[in-house]
């Protein structure tokens, strides 16, 4: 139990630093048990305040020597306590000086992967959002920016820091980074590594060199990552005007990483999956994902590091700002309709989720114990979503200027969410007081939407509410973008898409000069992270997977339907209506389609997506009962389709040797979508020869699911047999088990992964691939009526939390749906929560996620 409520730390409560900082300079003498940091800062009094004390952060410090202007200090002169040294106003100069001091850590200690730590005898680093604390005593907090200087000392024979290389003598490396960064962006790696070399030309002529650095015996797997970076600095030239500003920009991949990469200035550091690709290794998911992350951690460079974040309530300026450019460069590498489609059953999958329950916040929340647990699908893809909302609003040309504007006026600051919205009222002239609220207001809207039609005038009536979200009982109307175009009964499209602008409770927008009645296709694109509430007829909808001419809302069309027709089958057992594996069919065979269209169009809501909809429909979920009644919908799809499955399965075969481009990936998609649908028909005999065929992963894991899902006994060891020197690939195979594990036996597959030789639970990937396997990937196993999926993870999460806290809170969130279920399993997990709660030395992150759950429960009891 923990001995005393952690700090709460208030928006409202923020003051700028008493001082600022000049200069840094560190000098690095590496060593597994006792490194010693000395570093060299120079502060300069904020002339805006009086003269104060200096306040420094650190942690886990072993604090050697300090000095003031070169006298050392004596330890009367200052105080020290856990997390902070204070040296009192009257010892310091009046307007600047010097601090040096001296540290020991032990990266070789440092299980939690924040700070210096090492991982597989190389030294890295991860200092977002406060590790660096962990690192040297200094001001920790993202508005305190300076150049910094860096000497590392090693016998490693690669030796990375931000910036330029300034010299290398034998076990000694300079680096300086001429750029004022805030702590938070200082990056060191140490190891024995090789680099795949490449380099760019910027558009003003000036020669970058490219490292990607990895361990040896890894170099065949860069290759992607080079061509996606190189992608990425040429599209943010062209679309955004922004030039990379150093000499080198390297990449290092890292094995033991608790994210998915790190944007540090000229020095990112990723997780090795994120990095590591080759045909036979990699899905085309993992080339997607490669391809997204490095541009996401690129286009940091301006949005986030040259421009950064004032406080961390406002991590949504860089990360939704950020992950909406790496949107729209993927929608330009690999389709927009596709990538529309995907951001938006993430967003519904992981946001809407997290807005529904008791872990609901704003994008800009206004208050936080660990900011750790506010890297959420609320700030990153709701972010995302406000900013696209944004550009639909002022237009593209707006967009462009307000972002030129942005770039301009605040370069080498940390900005705010009102200095964002101040230069597109500024560019634009458009007052967005009342759009603000997108930031301050947590949870979902939903809009309802009512038509009339008469004397040829259409009126849409749509009205929008938002629920009470924990420590919000009251909503204001929000700015909503709908888009909206008409479809005639004959399917042709009868107005173009208009966007409609929400600002009331409730408005009414008419159309006028029709001859019929039409069909509307609202929200088109997903104009707004909304719930609709809208009940077209299964004639309108069915008419919309057939005709309409935006393609999210085709696709949308016949995910209502696979939906309706799930929420029937669990309701009262009424079978699929034939219309509707008709329509199905049609688009599934449509060839003049994408490909990797058809294979959304053609996948089922996920079991989590099918809790969510019994709860609205006002039923009470059973994992079970919507894990069967999915595969059973799946069955009847695969028989009123098999004719056109099997042509499909013939046709989508790529011809040549692999490519990872958008064409062949829908190919592969659709093909081994068919291959899912037809095994349970016709048993493994296709499965198997998909399998031993494959000359790529996308295919052979495709068939590996199969096969497992069908029961055989031995497909497992023999895919360990092939892929067990592979740690990425083994990684797929933990996970894949547990996924396609009979309900009543996933939590058992799991216990028996854990005692695996090849399970190591300190690195994260591989406790996720099996922990989150299960709590994420087999929800019915999960939620087994016994509760053994429940107690199971929490003994996990009490584990790893001693460890590695920032793991474990995140896995924590596999509860936070919690109250949706039937009595007996909410007091199982409630139980477990509690117990988690309970525990000796619970830590600050896995801490505030179970109190903010039970708070949920307490509130609602």
């Amino acid at each position: 139990m923990r001995d005393a409520p952690p700090q709460t730390i208030h928006l409202s409560d923020y003051t700028q630093p008493n001082w600022w900082v000049e200069a840094v300079e560190l000098d690095f003498t590496l060593d597994p048990k006792a490194t010693r940091v000395r570093s060299r800062i120079r502060f300069v009094r904020n002339t805006g305040l009086a003269h104060g004390d200096l306040h420094l952060d650190g942690e886990d410090l072993a604090l050697l020597t300090a000095a003031i202007d070169g006298v050392a200090l004596s330890e009367n002169e200052y105080q020290r306590t856990e997390s902070v040294l204070t040296v009192p106003a009257a010892r310091l100069p009046e307007d600047a000086f010097t601090w040096e001091a001296e540290v020991e850590i032990a990266p070789a200690d440092n299980t939690a992967l924040e700070g210096l730590y090492m991982s597989g005898g190389m030294y890295c680093t991860q200092c977002e959002a406060e590790g660096f604390r962990k690192i040297t005593y200094y001001p920790d907090r993202p508005d305190v920016m300076a150049p910094f200087t860096v000497r590392i000392e090693s016998a490693m024979p690669v030796l990375l820091s931000n910036g330029n290389p300034v010299a290398r003598h034998g076990p000694v490396a300079e680096w300086r980074d001429p750029w004022p960064k805030p702590s938070y962006l200082f990056a060191l790696v140490a190891g024995d590594l090789v680099a795949y070399s490449d380099h760019f030309i910027t558009r003003s002529g000036r020669t970058v060199a490219l490292n990607i650095w990895v361990r040896r015996g890894d170099e065949d797997k860069t290759h992607y990552a080079m061509g996606a970076l190189k992608r990425a600095m040429t599209w943010d030239e062209q679309v955004y005007g922004r030039e990379y500003d150093l000499d080198v920009f390297n990449i290092v991949a890292v094995d033991d990483f608790n994210m998915g990469a790190m944007e540090n200035k000229g020095l990112n550091i990723f997780n090795s999956k994120f990095v590591l690709a080759r045909p036979e290794t990699a899905t085309d998911r993992d080339f997607e994902l490669i391809e997204g992350i490095i541009a996401h951690e690129y286009f940091h460079n301006w949005t986030g590091n040259r421009i950064t974040c004032r406080d961390w309530f406002q991590l949504c300026l860089k990360e939704g700002l950020t992950v909406f450019r790496d949107q729209q460069f993927s929608g330009d590498m690999r389709g927009h309709a596709v990538k529309r489609i995907d951001d938006v059953l993430m967003l519904r999958a992981r946001q809407f989720r997290e807005d529904s329950g008791p872990l609901s916040h704003p994008v800009r929340p206004e208050s936080f114990v660990e900011i750790n647990n506010f890297y959420t699908a609320t700030v990153y893809e709701k972010g995302a979503e406000v900013i696209g909302m944004l550009k639909r609003l002022v237009g593209d040309a707006a967009y462009q200027r307000a972002l030129d504007l942005y770039f301009t006026r605040h370069d080498g600051e940390a900005a705010t969410i009102e200095d964002w919205l101040k230069v597109f009222e500024d560019a634009t002239g458009r007052d967005l007081t009342q759009f603000k609220l997108w930031y301050s207001q947590a949870g979902t809207p939903r809009i309802t939407v009512e038509e009339s039609f008469k004397d040829g005038t259409y009126v849409l009536d749509i009205s929008q509410e938002t629920k009470e979200t924990p420590g919000q009982d009251e909503k204001r109307p929000l700015v909503i973008p709908v888009a909206v175009g008409l479809i005639g009964p004959d399917g042709v499209e009868v107005a173009p898409t208009r966007v409609l602008e929400l600002t009331e409770p409730r408005q009414s927008f008419r159309f006028e000069g029709l001859a019929a009645p039409p069909v509307p296709s609202i929200l088109r694109g997903f104009s707004a992270p909304v719930i609709l509430d809208h009940s077209p007829r299964f004639e309108d909808r069915a008419l919309l997977l057939a005709h309409d001419t935006d393609p999210f809302n085709k696709w949308e069309a016949g995910r209502s339907l696979s939906r309706e027709s799930l929420l029937s089958m669990l309701k009262d057992g009424t079978p699929p209506a034939a219309a509707y594996l008709d329509a199905l069919t049609r688009v599934a065979g449509d060839d003049a389609l994408d490909p990797a269209f058809r294979a959304l169009v053609l996948a089922l809501p996920s079991e989590d997506d099918i809790a969510q909809g019994c709860v609205d429909a006002g039923l009470v979920p059973d994992p079970t009962r919507i894990h069967h009644t999915r595969k059973l919908l799946a069955s009847q799809i695969a028989e009123a389709a098999r004719d056109t499955l099997e042509t499909i399965y013939a046709q989508m075969v790529t011809k040549g040797s692999y490519s990872s481009d958008a064409a062949s990936a829908g190919k592969r998609a659709l093909r081994n979508t068919a291959l899912r649908l037809l095994t349970p028909l016709d048993g493994p005999p296709r499965a198997r020869a998909h399998y031993d065929g494959a000359d790529n992963m996308t295919d052979q894991l495709a068939a590996f699911g199969c096969l497992l899902d069908a029961g055989d006994t031995e497909i497992a060891a023999r895919f360990h047999e092939d892929w067990h020197g592979d740690r990425l690939v083994m990684d797929k195979w933990f996970m894949m088990q547990i996924a396609h594990a009979a309900p009543g036996e996933a939590v058992s597959r799991a216990k028996i992964l854990t005692e695996h030789p090849d399970f190591d639970w300190k690195n994260p990937n591989r406790f996720r691939s099996v922990v989150a396997g299960l709590a994420a990937g087999n929800p019915a196993g999960f939620h087994d009526p016994s509760g053994a999926g429940y107690a199971f993870l929490a003994d996990w999460l009490l584990r790893l939390d001693a460890v590695n806290p920032q793991t474990a809170a995140r896995m924590s969130t596999a509860f936070e749906t919690w109250r949706r279920y039937d009595t007996d399993r909410q007091g199982m997990i409630e139980a477990q929560l509690r117990r988690i709660d309970r525990a000796e030395g619970l830590s600050r992150d896995l801490g505030e996620m179970v109190g903010r759950m039970l708070a949920h429960s307490r509130n609602t009891h």
